[in-house]
């Protein structure tokens, strides 16, 4: 990829930006295999020069150089919230980004929410989990278009090192059930980027189940140690 960006960087959920050629290309193929709406999204997307993301790549764990990355965009309201899913070069992305800060949310959020949300991010902060927002919210802060729904989730990503911190993490975020905010959604990220939603985790970690979903880059399996 393009400006030194190397396939060890690679996550799920983060932004991709293309290059030029590669909107070119992306576009010159869309023309073929897609209906008039997603085409139109499209060209939307790359005259504004905004990102698509990062989705699970086909293949046995590894992304071959000279290969295609697989990306997603899921469409807002205006294309009726088609999800397209793309492919690319490798070296049609310029650069790779990641999902705005939850802070960033609290504008989007119905008024009685935003206090709830503020009083959550600051105690996420004092267990250093800096929460990202995905989903609706995310692609309606990135696009500036319309997203939500009444009854959309609040999607974060949430970094956490080990068990102990995910445990502290997914109390946390239970103890909001009930409250003003939306539906907490999202996922538990280990250094590794093993990811893990927190609700899943937190039924495992209370024995309700044996295994836990573990999404990568490359697949999902079930497992019993993640976070170990």
């Amino acid at each position: 990829m393009s400006r030194g960006v190397g396939l060890e960087a690679l996550r799920r959920h983060q932004l991709a930006h293309l290059t030029p050629a590669g909107w070119a290309g992306l576009l010159a193929q869309s023309g073929a295999s897609f209906e008039p709406m997603a085409q139109d999204c499209l060209h939307f997307w790359a005259e504004h020069d905004l990102p698509l993301v990062v989705t699970r790549q086909p293949g046995a764990g590894r992304v071959d150089p000279q290969g295609q990355l697989a990306l997603g965009l899921p469409a807002p309201a205006a294309w009726q919230r088609l999800r397209l899913a793309l492919q690319v070069p490798l070296d049609s992305v310029a650069r790779l980004g990641e999902f705005p800060p939850a802070r960033q949310a609290l504008p989007l959020l119905p008024a009685l929410a935003r206090a709830p949300m503020q009083r959550l991010l600051d105690a996420l902060q004092v267990l250093d989990c800096p929460a990202r927002v995905h989903g609706s919210h995310g692609w309606q802060l990135i696009s500036g278009q319309t997203c939500l729904r009444p009854s959309s989730d609040l999607d974060l990503c949430l970094p956490v090192q080990d068990r102990a911190q995910a445990d502290a993490v997914a109390l946390l975020l239970a103890a909001q059930d009930g409250s003003a905010l939306p539906p907490l959604d999202g996922e538990l990220v280990w250094p590794d980027c093993a990811a893990v939603a927190w609700r899943e985790w937190a039924a495992w970690r209370a024995g309700r189940t044996r295994e836990v979903l573990v999404k990568r880059l490359h697949g999902v399996t079930l497992e019993r140690g993640v976070g170990a």
